[in-house]
């Protein structure tokens, strides 16, 4: 069942200690989230540089994101709400792709080289490749490369209030747009092991 909500106002604390590197948690301040055990799914949103891209929109991409999450929340006692019962809160994620530059280092070994041999049953056998004459000296260029960057927000929306009352994001690096949904269910679940509730 899909579900929208009305966006409202909300005061966000946000929690820079005890997460993992790169995760962003904000949360609603005095919220009991030992109260939600059901949720149902808000609609998601995908945008891209590439909007036009196929690959970015994809339900099997949506189908695979949305059971890994599903399955980090089970292991926390929470479930899905069934029928036309009301869920506790809505669940959503947003994802956005874009192009992004970094800067890497290219070391070069700069040193020298002879050939040399060692002694094999009683004869020399000769060595096709060089011995680094002392240590190695190295020197660095710089470059810059474009990649694909990707941001995934995930949202808790109390369905009694609509307030938003937790969300959890995080940007990284998109190593293959042809396999989104496995990246972007990764990047969920490290997004989950941030979440109040542990699991069982």
């Amino acid at each position: 069942m899909k579900t929208t909500f009305l966006p409202l106002l909300f005061a966000l604390v946000t929690l820079l200690a005890g997460c993992s590197p790169g995760v962003t948690v904000q949360k609603k301040p005095g919220t009991d989230f030992s109260q939600y055990r059901t949720y149902d799914w808000a609609k998601t949103d995908v945008k891209s540089a590439d909007s036009q891209n196929p690959i970015y929109q994809s339900s099997l991409n949506d189908n695979q994101i949305q059971q890994a999450i599903s399955g980090e929340l089970a292991q926390r006692g929470i479930r899905q709400a069934t029928g036309s019962t009301k869920p506790d809160f809505y669940l959503t994620y947003h994802l956005y792709i874009d192009e992004a530059e970094r800067t890497v280092a290219n070391p070069q070994a700069v040193g020298y080289a002879f050939p040399y041999s060692v002694s094999y049953r009683g004869g020399y056998l000769p060595i096709n490749y060089g011995y680094w004459y002392g240590s190695p000296r190295y020197r660095t260029s710089y470059r810059t490369e474009t990649y694909q960057e990707g941001t995934m927000i995930l949202d808790f929306i109390d369905a009694r209030t609509n307030n938003l009352v937790w969300r959890g994001s995080l940007v990284d690096a998109v190593n293959n747009p042809a396999r989104l949904g496995s990246e972007f269910s990764r990047t969920a679940k490290e997004i989950l092991d941030e979440f109040p509730v542990q699991k069982m």
